[in-house]
């Protein structure tokens, strides 16, 4: 068992992960967030440290999982140039990396640790927040087999003790699969989004339409994730327009760089732009629905 555990990034996610493994057993020596309140609450509640630093993060700790929205903060916290996680005392620690960005950033930053005598995984979540405190996350994980195998007790204590961990190869490959994952996904969100639409302007009874898209070949995982949420607009966020207009970009980009074209993708992207455009982009991606059913496109919704 890793002996201390650090954490960067207390959102939602990070924060939930570090109550996981508090309950599990490990020791979390300290957390840092840009939002100081919320790191300072996280530490009282859990008992440890309220690092102001992120240097100070990987003094105090083994293991350093980090959960960060986009490549720009990911490239802040290992490479900025007054305070940053690789200023610590770096040799022989892990940091682990759960956001979901470009491929090529996991590669430079595992360049960047073993630099410094210390090593990186990419352990891309494919779950949210309930599965985040569950210990139930899907996980896709890249790196060094080696650095892998040494972690995977404390990876199996957040995926379900393994059923749902998954080594998928060297620093960017997971990476790569998480950015399918959620392009597809996104997909099927934004399809499933025009359906209903339709099908409210059509007159059609959207709970039948339900029960038969999953009795058929329309049946998906976000019919039952987002289905009922847009029919009464719920978009409370578990995982928001931003982010998946984020990740939609990051498939596109690998595609662009094999020169594919992915016009379904394309048209999901710019229909969550177009949510963000609205001001829009904190709803959750169920908030696609607005663009869909007409006379919506987030009048009457509460603020």
């Amino acid at each position: 068992m890793a002996k201390k555990i650090g954490f960067v990034g207390v959102g939602r996610m990070g924060a939930n992960m570090a109550r996981r493994l508090k309950e599990c057993g490990y020791k979390i020596s300290a957390v840092y967030d840009v939002r100081k309140a919320a790191a300072k609450e996280l530490a009282e509640e859990i008992g440890c440290e309220a690092s102001g630093t992120l240097a100070g993060v990987t003094d105090a700790a083994d293991v350093i999982i980090t959960v960060v929205t986009d490549d720009k903060a990911m490239n802040k916290i290992f490479s900025d140039k007054k305070d940053n996680l690789l200023k610590g005392k770096t040799k022989g620690k892990v940091f682990i990396n759960c956001a979901t960005i470009s491929p090529k950033v996991h590669v430079d930053v595992q360049k960047k640790c073993q630099r410094k005598g210390a090593d990186s995984l990419e352990a891309c979540m494919a779950s949210s927040i309930p599965q985040a405190l569950a210990g139930t996350l899907y996980l896709m994980v890249g790196g060094e087999k080696k650095t892998f195998n040494k972690l995977k007790p404390l990876l199996k204590k957040l995926s379900d003790e393994g059923k749902i961990l998954r080594y998928i190869g060297t620093a960017g490959k997971a990476a790569q699969v998480k950015a399918l994952v959620n392009m597809v996904m996104n997909i099927n969100t934004a399809g499933l989004a025009e359906g209903l639409g339709l099908a409210n302007s059509l007159g059609l009874d959207l709970d039948t339409v339900m029960e038969v898209f999953s009795q058929t070949g329309a049946n998906s995982r976000v019919l039952q994730t987002d289905g009922g949420d847009m029919k009464i607009r719920d978009h409370d966020c578990y995982f928001s327009a931003d982010h998946a207009a984020k990740d939609s970009g990051i498939a596109l980009s690998l595609a662009k760089s094999k020169k594919l074209t992915l016009p379904l993708a394309t048209a999901t992207l710019g229909q969550f732009n177009k949510l963000k455009k609205l001001k829009l982009g904190h709803l959750d991606k169920s908030g696609v629905a607005e663009l869909t059913f007409k006379g919506r496109a987030g009048k009457g919704l509460k603020k």
